[in-house]
């Protein structure tokens, strides 16, 4: 397909956001799902287990709508969280798809491995990888943002945060079909009523070049630099979800992703290389299971899951990295299982006193299993389990306090490497005025390390058995205030971590390690939503932090990630159309090498722009533009680069039925 040119796309892009802020009526009524508002009296589960409105959290939190997801144009979960206050976003391949375990991630407050996924409130990550591409924008009714430590309520792996993606129970009818530049390809088909959703989609990307710069990774002498070409990615969803009663739920969802990388020689400084050279392909898929059922009724919950992962790359390698000629098949294979429960109740004894108890399990299986390249098999499990149980006092019309604790253990570990955990947190609420109020909050929140970390992904991952989970406290000051159709919030805060587990590049051995080293950060963040009676809708943040780590093989406190995040919004919507342009600024950012000196790396700027226009109440017609201004960013936080794909669109229509 022939690309369309600068010039072009920026004169439709024009064209679309003109015609949009001219307006254009109709008389046909819309339906009810297009008639929701949004209210500043946003409830938020995820903070406390239990629904409170969301200027009376005390935590930081974030809600993004359907309403606000469906604005932006984003095609799926990833790239709704790109652009949130707060958040690092992390990207390999066009369009966010993963390269295997090398999978997007967004990071909260700094902490590079702290984030937890949930899918309706269970969680969905293997190995502390999560591949949130999975979920398709059509499928969410709303995601949930939790800030700062989450391990009381929610165990390992929510030291930075927790991101709750919940489903919609009830289906629409729509058919979608969308092209673009670089061989863009999207498909769509929804179908439901109301008691159940069925979904699929299918996107593809023919060809791009991504500008991969990697150089020697062994030889202290340079071999080549080379650039990597994606091409041939193909990322198919199918979700279920069927209400079987009205407090019994089931989901399902699967997911596969494919796609081939080249890594082609861009500069040689070995007679044996040319430019031009392939040094290695490798065809990569990875495919997930998410099953779930969710019971809820008058204060109890329950609920059972089972995830699956199956990630394998194959390949050649055609030099060595000293420049010999060779032709080396490159194979492996793992796949992560996770099945578990989770049960609690909440009573309300008498208007001022809220008390939640629950308890959880969890069995993981990590298999790093047979192929051609690899004639090992490895099987890994163990048993997680945990209780925990939250109190929350009403004092006065205006003072509040709320204490949490958990107990986490696990059992049936490889060589007796179990764990246990005792964690607590509290949270005070103050009043001072009406939907205006201030909180205190400090918790405890741990990571326990994964198979991975301790037995090795690969044949370049030497063995830690002796990790130790990660422990960290977080404190946090914060301000809310809902007035007129603005919703401020405000939160000074700081994060310490004793035993940080992060992945150390040995160059002279080609092989890494993980270890344990200690993290701290420190940051403000003021974000602010205005949803007026008039056409135009705003929203903006603005963030500072100083995330460092002190890493045994360097011995002194390194910088991490970006000190300076801003983001921000613009939509406008009037009959017939609605656009929104978003845009997220991550500043004073550094690369962070496992066996070197953090360097300064260029700011990253991510921008989409999304215009629709609805002739009548059936059908949509939508161009989504992303990297507006075309930069050429790093999207990694490390010493490698994976750049931005450059400025590509997607024109796509729907039909409503």
């Amino acid at each position: 397909m022939r690309k369309m040119s600068k010039k072009s796309l920026s004169a439709l892009m024009v064209m679309l956001v003109t015609s949009s802020i001219m307006g254009v009526g109709y008389a046909e009524e819309k339906s009810n799902e297009e008639l929701d508002t949004y209210t500043l009296d946003n409830i938020v589960v995820t903070a406390t287990r239990y629904g409170k409105r969301d200027v009376d959290v005390a935590a930081s939190t974030e809600v993004l709508t359907s309403e606000d997801i469906k604005n932006t144009g984003a095609q799926t979960a990833a790239a709704a969280l790109s652009k949130v206050q707060g958040m690092a976003y992390k990207s390999f391949g066009p369009g966010g798809a993963n390269m295997g375990t090398m999978t997007n991630e967004v990071n909260i407050r700094g902490i590079d491995n702290g984030t937890l996924i949930l899918l309706n409130g269970k969680p969905i990550s293997w190995r502390g990888k999560y591949n949130l591409e999975a979920i398709p924008a059509d499928s969410i009714e709303r995601i949930e943002i939790v800030k700062g430590g989450g391990s009381v309520l929610y165990g390992s792996d929510a030291m930075g945060g927790v991101v709750n993606i919940i489903t919609k129970k009830k289906g629409s009818n729509s058919v979608s079909a969308g092209f673009g530049n670089y061989g863009q390809k999207v498909y769509s088909v929804n179908v439901g009523g109301e008691n159940f959703t069925v979904n699929y989609s299918n996107e593809r990307w023919q060809k791009v070049r991504e500008h991969v710069a990697l150089g020697a990774i062994s030889s202290s002498k340079k071999v080549a630099d080379t650039a990597t070409n994606f091409r041939n990615v193909k990322k198919e969803n199918i979700g279920v979800g069927v209400n079987i009663t009205d407090e019994l739920t089931f989901n399902y969802n699967y997911y596969e992703s494919d796609l081939t990388t080249e890594r082609v020689v861009t500069d040689t400084y070995n007679s044996n290389i040319k430019v031009g050279d392939i040094y290695n392909y490798r065809d990569v898929t990875n495919k997930q299971h998410i099953t779930q059922m969710n019971y809820e009724k008058e204060g109890f919950k329950a609920g059972i899951y089972y995830n699956t992962a199956d990630v394998e790359s194959r390949g050649y390698t055609y030099f060595s990295t000293t420049g010999k000629s060779q032709n080396t098949l490159y194979n492996t294979r793992e796949r992560n299982d996770s099945f578990g429960a989770d049960v609690q109740n909440k009573w309300e004894i008498g208007e001022k006193t809220n008390l939640l108890f629950g308890a959880s399990w969890k069995h993981e299986a990590y298999k790093r299993l047979y192929t051609p390249a690899n004639k090992t098999f490895e099987d890994y499990s163990r048993n997680n389990f945990g209780i925990y149980g939250q109190w929350e006092q009403q004092f006065d019309p205006k003072n509040s306090f709320t204490v949490s604790a958990r107990e986490t253990w696990t059992t049936g570990a490889p060589g007796g490497q179990n764990y246990s955990n005792f964690s607590a947190a509290g949270q005070f609420m103050h009043s001072i005025g009406e939907d205006n109020n201030l909180y205190l909050s400090i918790g405890q929140s741990f990571i326990m390390p994964t198979f991975s970390q301790m037995y090795g992904a690969s044949d370049v991952s030497i063995a830690n058995p002796g990790l130790k989970p990660q422990k960290g406290v977080s404190y946090e000051l914060g301000w809310k205030k809902a007035k007129n159709n603005h919703f401020w919030k405000a939160a000074l805060y700081r994060t310490t971590i004793k035993d940080n587990i992060s992945a150390t590049w040995n160059s002279a051995r080609t092989d890494y390690t993980y270890l344990n080293e200690d993290f701290k950060n420190m940051g403000i963040e003021l974000t602010c939503t205005i949803k007026p009676e008039g056409p135009f809708s705003y929203n903006y943040g603005v963030g500072y932090s100083n995330p460092k780590v002190l890493n045994e093989s360097k011995g002194y406190w390194d910088r991490k990630f970006g000190r300076v995040n801003l983001t921000g919004g613009i939509g406008y919507e009037k009959d017939k159309f609605r656009t929104y342009l978003s845009g997220a600024f991550l500043g004073e950012r550094v690369g962070t090498p496992s066996n070197a000196q953090s360097s300064r790396i260029k700011p990253y700027f991510l921008t989409s722009l999304s215009a629709t226009y609805s002739p009548d109440k059936h059908s949509d017609i939508t161009l989504t533009v992303d990297n507006v201004l075309n930069r050429n960013d790093n999207l990694v936080h490390s010493g490698t680069v994976y750049s931005s794909t450059p400025i590509n669109f997607l024109l796509n229509y729907t039909y409503k039925f």
